[in-house]
């Protein structure tokens, strides 16, 4: 009898060793960050913990950081920050950016600096990103909208290296001023 009894015990702390394992894996993602562009506030080789279903229960916001499938190539995964929800008007110059006629002021971003002077209209259902190392970041601005079915999740912690934990700033202060275009 006491055999089975210890049997049955294994038996469930294994499986439910396997639900918990298999639930946090569609929860959560970990993602290491590979590159300069989201510099000062992420760095090479830092990993964050992506929440994967945030966006089940509400839309992406400006100012989040994303994980998201590089429209160029799937394959690839990068991080970038919401800069344009749907609907929005973007606007650079060679070092400001608009967002619907508001000039954003940027506390994240290390360098100002855009390519060139340019307009998008961000269109349903995508949303427009920017790392904040604008001087060398590879995004919206050179290769359009990431489609919301791209997105793997919002970024909301860095906790390798130890030293370096920290919760994700979105800088919602940023695009509180900012109206909504329809």
């Amino acid at each position: 009898m006491k055999r089975s009894h210890l049997a049955r015990e294994i038996v469930e702390t294994v499986a439910l060793t396997l639900l918990i394992f298999i639930a946090i894996r569609f929860v959560i993602q970990s993602y290491r960050v590979d590159g300069p562009s989201m510099q000062p506030g992420l760095s090479t080789n830092e990993y964050v913990l992506v929440n994967k279903v945030t966006y089940l229960f509400h839309v992406p916001v400006r100012g989040d950081v994303i994980v998201f499938h590089y429209p160029g190539d799937p394959t690839k995964d990068f991080i970038k920050r919401i800069i344009g929800i749907p609907g929005d008007v973007i606007r650079t110059n060679s070092t400001d950016v608009w967002v619907n006629g508001q000039k954003l002021n940027e506390p994240y971003i290390s360098v100002p600096a855009n390519p060139s002077a340019n307009t998008w209209k961000v269109p349903q259902n995508e949303y427009f990103v920017m790392g904040d190392n604008r001087d060398v970041s590879d995004d919206s601005r050179y290769w359009g909208d990431v489609p919301k079915d791209f997105i793997v999740g919002k970024a909301v912690v860095v906790y390798w290296p130890f030293n370096n934990w920290q919760v994700i700033n979105t800088y919602p202060s940023v695009y509180a001023h900012i109206r909504v275009n329809s």
